[in-house]
């Protein structure tokens, strides 16, 4: 094992997709001679030449169509977007072409394409381009959504995504980007099914579920009411928004009997609405408190930086929604 960032995981799951299938192409604004607006495919032009790292104009509906025009004839392309608010710009292409296109053509056509990018809010980048797409995407039939939150996770997911014949989104965390985390040597084949949760941190009184940039703030907010409440919280990642693992989430509330949802996106129909309802559709029994939600707050995202943490779920809040079904 290594210590690397999760920028370099991403680059290295690239690169190794690129060099493994020759029909596997990354295309983007920045993507090329700038190595990337994160710089997360620094290197890539040099190594697999222009054909293969390809710039774009700033026109996400157009390039997000050719990308799946092009999966369409049996290529493998990685659309990147500088951040997923931009997505929208292409959402015609994400959620009514390439989704569609295989039963609409009776099985004729796959459509294995990568979106990826990163999602959610960061720090004081205003309204627009502070959104979590998670739940948007999930609602579409067809899209298959993961959120990776370590660097492990970043390379592992990255890499089945692009192998995958289906549209799959790989929601990226910028604020996570420079993180550390430990990875296999560089001549291990890292990949991690979508679908398939992962415990970051074993407990008994109280399942914490997470994903993406929620899971190191429920790491940390484990580790504090460990050691000032003497609550053990276990901490769910889910790592697939969808496919979801709901073996991974029963089993873990089958251990603590209570729940607290920490998501980064706003509540009103979202990923924890969702979860919510399957734990009590299939064990509503086995809950010894009602499952609790933090969240953003349901507003646009302020820039002014104390607003802007204000809306933000944080260590504090989800503490305290620990507190509350733990009965502390």
């Amino acid at each position: 094992m290594r210590e690397i960032t999760y920028r370099q995981a991403l680059n290295e799951a690239l690169a190794e997709e690129l060099e493994r299938d020759p029909n596997v192409f990354l295309m983007g604004e920045e993507v090329a001679e700038y190595n990337g607006a994160y710089k997360v495919s620094q290197g890539l032009l040099e190594r697999f030449g222009a054909k293969r790292i390809i710039d774009t104009p700033i026109s996400e509906n157009g390039f997000a169509g050719m990308g799946v025009g092009a999966a369409m004839v049996g290529l493998r392309p990685i659309i990147e977007f500088m951040t997923f608010s931009f997505s929208f710009v292409a959402f015609d292409q994400v959620v009514n072409n390439a989704p569609n296109m295989l039963t609409m053509s009776g099985g004729q056509f796959n459509i294995p394409i990568t979106f990826r990018g990163p999602n959610g809010p960061a720090h004081q980048l205003g309204a627009t381009h502070s959104h979590a797409t998670e739940c948007l995407y999930a609602n579409v039939p067809g899209l298959k959504i993961c959120t990776p939150a370590t660097p492990r996770d970043a390379k592992g997911l990255l890499k089945t995504a692009i192998r995958d014949n289906n549209p799959v989104l790989v929601l990226e965390v910028e604020l996570l980007y420079s993180s550390k985390g430990m990875v296999e040597e560089e001549d291990v084949e890292l990949l991690i099914p979508l679908g398939e949760a992962e415990v970051k941190r074993e407990g008994s009184d109280v399942t914490i579920i997470c994903y993406a940039q929620t899971v190191p703030l429920a790491l940390a907010a484990a580790k504090t009411l460990e050691n000032e409440e003497e609550i053990s919280a276990e901490v769910l990642d889910l790592r697939s928004i969808k496919p979801l693992d709901l073996d991974a989430i029963l089993n873990s509330v089958s251990k603590t009997h209570r729940v607290v949802i920490v998501e980064q996106d706003r509540p009103f129909c979202g990923v924890g609405a969702e979860v919510s309802y399957r734990i009590q559709k299939e064990m509503f029994d086995g809950l010894d408190a009602p499952i609790l939600r933090v969240a953003q707050e349901d507003v646009p995202m302020p820039y002014n930086e104390r607003l802007e943490k204000a809306v933000l779920p944080s260590a504090e809040k989800l503490i305290a929604a620990v507190k509350k079904v733990c009965y502390a």
